[in-house]
């Protein structure tokens, strides 16, 4: 049975989520609300979507709103989700889960109390090098996984400037300055989407900025933060270590490739560049790249993408990779020819929700799952604050614990 959404924020990735959710044929209705009211009417129109909420409180109070989808700004997530838990309502959340070892567990609480569904909408868990990587570790070909690698190189002046400020109003370099480590699922979830295993401690270290025009100044940032990028070593439970990096401040094309990764094991490795892409064993070296890329699937002047600054365009509009097929015949026909993201996971994980929801089985990236590819990164993020002391990384345990 369809059952009806409520988009909670109306920014820049709101419209692409809203239009898909609005054509997919498990979702009856969506409603939009914002703390702008007149970017939920944009919205409502652009996307031809059901109406508007005047508040969150008001749309959770709705008994025609079954699910929310969290768009709002990154430090906010945790309270919204909980609340709207709480309030009967299935969620959907934008990364991150959360931004604190208290926020990540009350939402885990929540979900077991209630029974409802949880996502967290990670994109790497499909981006083509974590479905390889995936599918490569299920055959055996990896041998035995001891070290992985993820990078979020996302540099601000490619799009961040921008999107602060669409988001931040007048006092945006406040939050510009968010930590890096505080949003380290695209890098971790990337990993981890493909070697189940989670981190049990962290040595980190930031990188103070040297810029100087007002962003990641600890003098004006919200967060105190004065890091724009960071290095974190973790120790696994599996065995092994992964490794990932959070710049904003690098010399990179992010927006040819935002994320990239590296695993290694005993008999394979894994190897990505911004173009390049390489499955290695002890016989040589194949190009895979043909498998990993994707392609555009929508004009540049879509609707859904009115608000997103130009510089991250590209990653909003991808397509499905080759190594997607086997798993792409399962997306209705409805979202198929609509625009994708972040190379080719927005239509999965609409998806995903919307069968979670409708089935009650839990989705891949569910609370538990979502604490492990959060929850790593608050604590690095104390550890670079603390000199790179070496911190345990609590772990919250599995789906059926109870």
């Amino acid at each position: 049975m369809a059952f009806s959404m409520g988009i909670v924020g109306a920014g820049q990735f709101a419209g692409q989520f809203a239009t898909l959710f609005h054509h997919h044929p498990g979702v009856s209705a969506v409603h939009v609300t914002d703390v702008l009211a007149s970017r939920a009417d944009a919205l409502v129109g652009a996307a031809g979507l059901a109406g508007a909420f005047r508040s969150f409180d008001e749309m959770l109070a709705s008994p025609t709103v079954d699910a929310v989808a969290i768009f709002t700004q990154r430090w906010t997530h945790g309270p919204l989700v909980v609340k709207a838990l709480r309030a009967g309502k299935h969620v959907y959340s934008a990364v991150p889960m959360a931004i604190s070892v208290d926020e990540i567990a009350a939402i885990i609480d929540a979900v077991r109390e209630t029974g409802l569904t949880y996502m967290m909408g990670e994109t790497s868990y499909y981006n083509p090098a974590t479905v390889f990587a995936r599918q490569k570790l299920a055959e055996g070909a990896f041998g035995r996984l001891f070290y992985g690698e993820g990078d979020y190189v996302h540099d601000m002046d490619l799009g961040f400037y921008e999107a602060y400020q669409y988001s931040g109003g007048e006092g945006w370099k406040a939050t510009a300055s968010y930590p890096p480590l505080l949003y380290p699922t695209h890098s971790i979830g990337g990993v981890l989407g493909a070697w189940p295993t989670y981190a049990t401690a962290v040595s980190a270290i930031g990188v103070t900025d040297t810029r100087g025009d007002g962003v990641f100044d600890r003098s004006v940032s919200q967060f105190d933060n004065d890091f724009s990028n960071a290095t974190a070593l973790f120790e696994l439970a599996a065995g092994g270590s992964m490794r990932v990096n959070e710049f904003r401040r690098v010399g990179y094309p992010s927006h040819l490739r935002e994320s990239r990764f590296r695993w290694f094991g005993t008999d394979g490795s894994f190897e990505q560049l911004a173009r390049t892409t390489v499955w290695q064993n002890r016989e040589g070296v194949e190009d895979i790249s043909h498998l990993i890329d994707t392609h555009a699937s929508a004009a540049a002047d879509d609707p859904a993408l009115a608000h997103v600054a130009p510089a991250l365009r590209d990653a909003f509009i991808s397509g499905y990779a080759a190594i997607h097929e086997s798993e792409r015949a399962r997306i209705p026909i409805e979202l198929q020819t609509l625009h994708n993201g972040h190379e080719g996971s927005h239509h999965f994980l609409v998806d995903d929700f919307v069968r979670a929801v409708g089935d009650g089985a839990l989705p891949p990236v569910n609370a538990w799952q979502a604490a492990r590819f959060t929850l790593p990164g608050v604590i690095a993020h104390d550890s670079a604050r603390r000199g790179g002391e070496r911190l345990t990384i609590p772990d919250l345990g599995y789906p059926d614990a109870g």
